[in-house]
């Protein structure tokens, strides 16, 4: 924190301690000539801090009664919780009013931020997407984050240690495209593939920089990598239903959805590591459906199916 800036805190403390305090007292308290105490006054009051000036022989500074703000001294890990929340606050359902004091809220802690931070939060809020509303987040590492944004920002390479779900660890070069919050998790996705956050344990900028090719954004790439990833079996599904029916329990992370040759039913593609959650989403739906594909799955919803009708038996 640079030292005006530490001497602007210091002065509201001052301040925030009650009473009027004199231009010579503060002045002597903060090491410096009257004109720089008011110039830092006029730093508080751009800031929206209530500071009244009181004239006459005991005149001097204080608050407006009643007010009482705590020095914003964050460090990376702070400001970024701070600010991810407020970004986060902005997508959610709020009033005009909500919305005007996130807005505010943001502004004002931006202002007394040091400009190295602010100038990587100012990255992170440039690079950073969601593929739906936020939910509850974990907080990534912030200098891992802060450091993917500037590549992002300023498209540089970036070379980053990741291991992979089956504990492989691994060193490479990323172009990264941009920084995705998706289902609780972080993700930075590029040149065809997509990277968890908490995976990656180390990521510093290379020199150099490449060009972003035209195409899908970085939020679109990560749902559709989802709904192509590899997994075990490959299930496609006819559904009598409407997009917005069928979009209710599959989203587009999950299922590529098509129109079907007959009309009203809807083509669903998906991967997926098991069958076993697929019958209570198909019950879910409430839809007629016609199983194409593995002849695997018609065995676990049959099977569901009888299940079920024999708990319904029971007396």
């Amino acid at each position: 924190m640079s030292r005006p800036t530490g001497r602007v805190l210091t002065l509201l403390e001052l301040l925030q301690s009650g009473g009027t305090r004199t231009i010579a007292e503060l002045a002597d308290r903060l090491g410096v000539e009257g004109r720089t105490v008011r110039r830092y006054v006029d730093q508080l009051v751009d800031l929206d801090v209530p500071v009244e000036s009181v004239r006459g022989r005991y005149g001097g500074y204080r608050l407006a009664p009643g007010y009482r703000l705590p020095p914003l001294m964050f460090g990376d890990d702070e400001a970024l919780a701070v600010l991810l929340g407020l970004i986060a606050g902005r997508r959610a359902d709020l009033t005009t009013a909500q919305r005007t004091a996130n807005e505010t809220a943001a502004a004002k802690i931006r202002r007394v931020l040091p400009k190295h931070i602010a100038r990587r939060l100012d990255a992170l809020v440039e690079s950073l997407e969601f593929t739906g509303r936020p939910g509850t987040f974990d907080i990534p590492d912030a200098e891992i984050l802060l450091t993917l944004a500037d590549a992002v920002r300023h498209r540089r390479p970036v070379a980053i240690r990741y291991t992979d779900r089956e504990g492989r660890r691994t060193e490479r070069t990323l172009h990264a495209y941009g920084i995705v919050a998706h289902g609780g998790r972080w993700y930075v996705t590029g040149e065809n593939r997509t990277f968890r956050l908490d995976r990656i344990t180390d990521a510093r900028t290379r020199p150099g920089s490449f060009e972003k090719p035209a195409g899908p954004g970085p939020a679109q790439r990560l749902v559709e990598a989802f709904a192509t990833a590899e997994y075990r079996h490959e299930v496609t599904i006819r559904i009598h239903g409407t997009d917005e029916q069928i979009r209710a329990h599959l989203p587009p992370t999950v299922a590529r959805l098509s129109p079907a040759k007959d009309e009203g039913w809807r083509t669903v593609e998906l991967r997926a590591e098991r069958l076993d959650w697929l019958p209570q989403v198909l019950a879910a739906l409430d839809r007629p459906f016609v199983i194409e594909r593995p002849g695997e799955l018609r065995d676990v919803v049959a099977a569901r199916a009888e299940r079920l009708a024999s708990y319904a038996r029971r007396t």
